[in-house]
């Protein structure tokens, strides 16, 4: 009678460990703002809002809500583990939108802009919500890829779709736009106002933080930068 040398089987595995294993043995990096999505198999993504899920109950219970009698918290873990997975951190966990990139059969040349586009993020320190607004600047040349309008918003929602430092998000998405477009020049703006520092802190509730990204052209010629950034509403 032969024995069974199949492995033991892992079901009693975190999935969120085998998760990191792979991430780990891939020598991938897992950071707040980074997306995983390549390294989550099928059905895994519910396995892990249920483990969430769970951790979340953990963590009501160490505040001392009576989960079981309040009626209004009752359900409060699930829909904190939706919310987290399927909403304001789905840009961790799903693959990049679909952009259809067509060349520039017309050769265009002129400055584009597209905004503002709203902004919906967190930021990784406190997970409180950033929301602003961000305008996308393009020098397009012969060879730059076209893309709907509509994409620049989907390639936003997913870069900021995950717990962002404003200063690294600009950076990630002007990197992605960068490389799916391949322009002469690109500039972008962020405006956004944070709740770490309105709702907690200092609670200052006025102040936003502006920041921008310029690349190629917007680097080197001046004149180009200021007609981009004098064609921005209200920010100047």
């Amino acid at each position: 009678m032969s024995k069974n040398t199949d492995p033991l089987p892992d079901r009693g595995t975190p999935v969120s460990v085998k998760i990191r294993e792979r991430l780990v043995g891939a020598g991938q990096r897992f950071h707040a703002n980074d997306n995983i999505a390549g390294f989550i198999e099928p059905g895994e993504l519910e396995a892990l809002l249920d483990e969430v899920e769970g951790k979340m109950q953990g963590v009501l219970d160490s505040l001392v809500i009576d989960t079981e009698r309040d009626h209004n918290t009752r359900s409060t873990a699930r829909r904190v583990a939706r919310m987290y997975i399927n909403e304001v951190f789905r840009g961790r966990y799903t693959p990049a939108p679909a952009v259809t990139e067509f060349p520039n059969a017309e050769r265009l040349n002129e400055l584009m802009i597209v905004g503002p586009i709203t902004v919906r993020s967190a930021c990784s320190h406190h997970f409180c919500p950033v929301i602003g607004k961000l305008w996308v600047g393009v020098m397009p040349n012969e060879h730059t890829n076209v893309i709907g309008l509509s994409k620049y918003a989907r390639l936003v929602d997913w870069v900021m779709g995950r717990p962002q430092i404003q200063e690294e998000a600009i950076v990630q998405l002007a990197d992605l736009i960068m490389h799916k477009t391949r322009p002469d020049g690109l500039a972008v703006v962020m405006e956004a106002s944070h709740f770490c520092m309105s709702w907690r802190g200092v609670r200052e509730m006025d102040s936003k933080m502006v920041n921008s990204v310029m690349r190629g052209a917007f680097l080197t010629d001046a004149t180009l930068r200021r007609e981009f950034l004098s064609l921005i509403p209200g920010r100047v």
